[in-house]
């Protein structure tokens, strides 16, 4: 699973020909889950209230780009990293 960027100890992650819809995975700490990027959702999993309010916000900071990376590794090519949070 490529990583396409981290802050504040949250990884984010996505995986080459993974099922739609268009999402990350996110983890921090022993905590994952994984966010929607249509509607900046969270599908399934929990972190701390803090890390959600983070990963939404940089999702849509970054939504263009994340969109490019899904459509990229749908085509098995390899994501470019996004910028983090600072």
């Amino acid at each position: 699973m490529p990583e396409i960027s981290r802050f504040f100890g949250i990884i984010i992650t996505m995986n080459f020909s993974d099922h739609n819809p268009p999402h990350i995975h996110a983890s921090y700490g022993e905590h994952e889950a994984t966010f929607n990027l249509q509607n900046n959702e969270l599908i399934e999993g929990s972190l701390p209230k803090t890390a959600t309010k983070l990963i939404k916000q940089w999702i849509k900071i970054h939504n263009v780009e994340l969109l490019e990376n899904w459509n990229l590794l749908k085509n098995s090519i390899h994501p470019i990293k996004i910028t983090p949070l600072d």
